[in-house]
């Protein structure tokens, strides 16, 4: 049950994973005073949305993956979490949408059953192909039994589809001045990661002849601090990041493909959390620290913007090219070990030489086995050593979505390499000699 958006604007996650975050009184009081005026929760908690009512704050709840089959299987249960959470609380709090469940395609306990008549929050696993943005599909397994009768819904009820992005630590991905990627098969020239991501849903609801339905993005965001390996997390990354995302929906209209549409966007999150499991970057998404202070200074608002300054100019653009289509691209995380991540042959070799010393070393690859007499080291080619190294990297960082990217120099096989058409990849068989057990 959804309420539809009523245009572009910045919305934050309110996660409360900690044991040290201010009352939510006080939460309410922070996202006054910084202009922010939606907001999600990822639960139905009465002392936040009692203090929420009658601050003109915009709010989603949710209900919790762990409650999706109780609801499924009982209207009376559905009916009774409604009028418990929601309409005892609105309108004075103004609840604008529920969000059911979240990122549910990729839950261990195979939630995904229960989403056949309702809407929830897709993590971009949920998509079968996410590259070339023209080529978005949802995964075939879940367009009849879950996206089809999903997306019936949501045009029935003239609501929205809610969508979660990944990110990567590059220009691209930090929506800084770069060249570009263009998409071969619709002809636009994609200047940041989370145009072409977005892009690469809508595309996937175009294929199922859903056209019509909008979309919000649910959860994105960049840590300001990570582990050795988590290459990218930063403070002034996650600044630039989050800083210019602010600037692209209050000030860029919408995507390359939908350039009219209306961008709602929900950063992640508003606090560090630090009872969060994972690694260090898990406890450090937020854009405040639980005692209030900012992690880093960024606007939210059209009026901030008018005094931010990122150290670098951030992209502008979008519509059609004629310049070549560059291969390669982000993709989203994978839901199984088996996918492998391959060099592109198109990418040229300076592009991949450049890209193979940075794997194996800032970016920590295992390239003992391509070096003077290792098990790998043949073929001695460019292409065949770079593969090795962008698979190392994409296995160490567990095929984390943008892991597998490296400027566009490299894309993700979704089949064993051994399988995979050398006409596609002609390195297959020996990426699957060399990496095959990664």
């Amino acid at each position: 049950y959804f309420f539809v958006a009523d245009g572009g604007s910045i919305g934050v996650n309110y996660g409360r994973i900690a044991d040290n975050l201010p009352s939510a009184v006080k939460v309410v009081q922070l996202l006054k005073s910084q202009g922010l005026s939606r907001v999600k929760v990822f639960d139905a908690d009465p002392s936040v949305l009692r203090s929420l009512a009658g601050s003109g704050i915009k709010v989603t709840v949710d209900l919790p993956n762990e409650m999706l089959s109780s609801a499924a299987k009982k209207p009376s249960f559905a009916a009774a979490w409604v009028q418990r959470n929601v309409a005892a609380y609105h309108p004075a709090t103004e609840i604008e949408a529920i969000a059911v469940g979240n990122e549910v395609f990729v839950d261990t306990h195979n939630t995904t059953k229960f989403l056949i008549q309702v809407s929830s929050p897709i993590a971009l696993s949920a998509l079968q192909n996410s590259y070339p943005s023209s080529a978005g599909s949802f995964r075939q397994e879940l367009v009849e039994p879950v996206f089809r009768p999903m997306l019936e819904f949501l045009r029935e009820t003239g609501s929205y589809l809610m969508a979660n992005s990944d990110v990567i630590s590059l220009d691209y991905a930090l929506f800084r001045e770069n060249p570009g990627n263009v998409d071969a098969g619709n002809g636009l020239r994609y200047f940041s990661l989370f145009d072409a991501q977005i892009d690469a849903v809508f595309a996937a609801m175009s294929a199922l002849k859903f056209d019509d339905i909008e979309m919000v993005v649910s959860e994105t965001g960049w840590p300001s601090k990570g582990d050795g390996t988590e290459i990218g997390a930063s403070v002034a990354n996650a600044a630039a990041y989050n800083g210019n995302l602010v600037r692209r929906i209050l000030t860029g209209g919408g995507t390359p493909l939908r350039p009219k549409a209306d961008l709602t966007v929900y950063l992640f999150a508003l606090f560090n959390e630090d009872d969060k499991n994972g690694p260090t970057s898990e406890r450090n998404y937020g854009l405040f620290y639980p005692n209030e202070e900012k992690v880093y200074d960024i606007p939210f608002t059209s009026e901030g913007l008018k005094k931010y300054k990122d150290k670098r100019a951030p992209a502008t653009g979008g519509g059609h090219v004629t310049a070549p289509p560059v291969t390669g691209g982000g993709v989203s995380r994978s839901t199984t070990r088996n996918t492998w991540c391959v060099a592109s042959g198109e990418a040229g070799e300076e592009k991949l030489q450049a890209a193979l010393d940075f794997a194996c070393g800032e970016g920590g690859a295992d390239c003992r086995q391509i070096q003077p007499g290792a098990a790998c080291f043949k073929p001695n080619t460019v292409e065949a050593h770079a593969s090795f190294a962008f698979n190392s990297y994409y296995q160490r960082n567990e095929r984390a979505g943008g892991s597998c990217y490296f400027g566009g120099a490299a894309y993700v096989v979704a089949q064993p390499p051994s399988a995979y058409s050398r006409l596609i990849h002609p390195l297959s068989r020996y990426l699957f000699v060399c990496c095959g057990k990664c």
